[in-house]
């Protein structure tokens, strides 16, 4: 993970659904460590409790799983809320719940995806892109020379697992999907 960071990853979702409370909360600090030396990011999948013990930024919740208006008791209004969508209806509910933000896909074929149904496309994060007015980071066979595209539709982030962990030198695959999607992108909404 160190790797990524170095390579420019700006934030990390920690979700480790196999583990107990607290080899999660253990990981969790660990991880927290990483993120502040490197400016970013921590967001806990799914534990709102955890996300405060371990001091990150957020939690991120799936689309089936606590309610934002809980999450935001718990959390509070200094830290963020996200929830995973998978079309313009979730993304507009969630929106009108109080998210900071939301992850829609999955965009492309992937693997981890596979039991949300088929890829969404790209004309689909367009238009969720164009109903909601908060952050939508793309999520779901993300690539780096996707990344362009992605942010063509108007997607604020995207999220990878495969680009990064799969790769080879994970700090030049992260740095490589920053400046892919840094460049100027083409095409769009």
């Amino acid at each position: 993970m160190a790797a990524c960071l170095d390579g420019g990853v700006q934030g990390v979702q920690l979700r480790a659904k196999a583990l107990g409370t607290r080899p999660l909360l253990d990981l969790a600090l660990a991880v927290r460590r990483l993120t502040v030396g490197h400016g970013a990011r921590l967001l806990v999948n799914e534990r709102a409790d955890l996300a405060i013990a371990a001091g990150a930024d957020g939690v991120h919740l799936p689309a089936d799983g606590l309610p934002v208006e809980v999450a935001r008791r718990l959390v509070g209004r200094d830290r963020l809320v996200g929830v995973s969508t998978h079309s313009v209806a979730e993304a507009q509910a969630a929106s009108a719940a109080g998210a900071d933000y939301l992850v829609f896909g999955p965009v492309y074929e992937t693997p981890s995806k596979r039991s949300y149904g088929a890829p969404l496309g790209l004309g689909m994060l367009a238009e969720v892109c164009r109903r909601v007015a908060l952050p939508v980071v793309a999520i779901g066979g993300i690539t780096a020379a996707r990344a362009p595209e992605v942010r063509a539709q108007g997607a604020a982030g995207v999220a990878v697992i495969r680009a990064l962990l799969e790769a080879e030198d994970p700090r030049a695959a992260a740095a490589e999907l920053r400046s892919r999607w840094e460049s100027r992108p083409t095409g769009g909404p």
